[in-house]
């Protein structure tokens, strides 16, 4: 790479889209690649294998979003990366955080001028299961629990931080307290159930304007993930749970392969995919619709669904129906 990355504020206002990556810690677990029960794919930095296995998936998104002329939007392999994980995986002496995102540069470095437009987001997550809302912490235990890793992202060098997969308000607010005492813009990401709403029944419209006041800075933007793109258009559009101005605030959605409910996902043993070329048209024409600016794949998707929603919003025209 040569000089510094673009900043996330600028490559966001710069762009019409910018491409999100895809799946990793599912495609990992389908792949058969051990996941550490406690930090997840955290650890896999440092195991020769494990390493190979994560750079493979993050190099075949850096490769779609530089064929198609796509600024990229990855996220540091930290989704489970809080200091209580780490030391129940044994692992407090590792700077956990910093070494995933020094590993991720590396790799966008491989990309020369390119790598300047790919943004590396510090990825955070709630401290319970993010399908069930009823774990969520209180707000003020949230920021005191979140603070310590948001931190030791911030000072890693991160390029703007992200907290996603937030079912509940309470949690989502403590999360952008201590994303915000960082000084990094950052991103507050939800999953979102066709009413309009957060899984804990809160109206999305309540969420943002709740965060917006109770956060210094606010949340750059907001966003939605783990979450399939006509439940997002259902939510963002329901005339009591949304309005204008959470369409205004909500920039983009990393969406699932799967119209199902977070209930039904949590039960189902097998997974469930959608048609790669059916993933990228219907994601594209969203994104045209709602003027999103960051649009990607969750749950089920691999390069095959990234590629074609790249195909689509390039204007390269649709993939076959086998992606």
């Amino acid at each position: 790479m040569n000089g510094n990355p673009i900043p996330f504020e600028e490559l966001l206002r710069t762009n019409r889209v910018i491409l999100g990556e895809g799946a990793v810690i599912e495609r990992l677990r389908r792949d058969g690649t051990a996941l550490d029960p406690q930090v997840v794919n955290s650890a896999l930095i440092y195991d020769e294998r494990g390493r190979a296995a994560l750079g493979r998936i993050c190099r075949q998104y850096l490769e779609i979003g530089r064929e198609y002329d796509l600024p990229l939007l990855l996220s540091t392999p930290t989704w489970r990366a809080s200091r209580d994980r780490i030391a129940a995986a044994g692992l407090s002496g590792r700077d956990l955080n910093g070494d995933n995102f020094r590993f991720l540069d590396n790799v966008r470095r491989e990309y020369g001028d390119y790598g300047r437009r790919v943004a590396i987001c510090g990825l955070l997550s709630c401290r319970g299961d993010a399908y069930r809302p009823q774990e969520a912490l209180p707000a003020d235990e949230a920021c005191a629990y979140h603070a310590w890793q948001a931190d030791m992202l911030a000072r890693a060098g991160v390029d703007f931080l992200l907290a996603s997969t937030l079912p509940a308000l309470s949690e989502a607010t403590g999360l952008a307290r201590a994303l915000a005492a960082t000084g990094l813009p950052y991103l507050i990401s939800f999953v979102v159930r066709p009413e309009g709403t957060l899984l804990d029944g809160t109206p999305l419209r309540d969420a943002v304007a709740a965060i917006d006041a109770a956060a210094t800075p606010r949340p750059l933007a907001y966003m939605v993930n783990c979450t399939h793109a006509s439940f997002f258009r259902a939510a963002i559009m329901h005339e009591a749970g949304s309005s204008a101005a959470v369409r205004e605030r909500v920039v983009g959605l990393l969406a699932n392969t799967a119209a199902l409910s977070p209930e039904e996902l949590d039960n189902s043993a097998a997974l469930v995919e959608e048609e790669p070329a059916r993933f990228g048209r219907e994601l594209a024409a969203l994104q045209f619709e709602l003027g999103l600016k960051i649009v990607g794949g969750c749950c089920g998707t691999d390069d095959r669904h990234i590629r074609c929603l790249a195909r689509e919003l390039a204007g390269r025209g649709g993939c076959d129906e086998k992606g």
